[in-house]
């Protein structure tokens, strides 16, 4: 069935990681796909390996 890729910059916390793979399986739970259909692979890259408007991340947001 369904398999969800999420990209995230690296460093998200096991929590968020719960809540978001929680979340997208309820999605496709409410559109009558059994839980255990769905797999979800989180993809993190650093922020110096993702950009948008031509910058960096890792220098668009040094601080975070």
């Amino acid at each position: 069935m369904p398999v969800i890729e999420v990209s995230v910059w690296e460093g998200m916390s096991l929590e968020n990681k719960k809540r978001t793979v929680e979340g997208i399986t309820k999605v496709f739970e409410d559109m009558g796909i059994p839980k255990d259909a769905v797999t979800i692979v989180i993809y993190e890259a650093p922020k110096s390996n993702w950009a948008t408007g031509g910058q960096l991340h890792s220098e668009k947001h040094q601080n975070r």
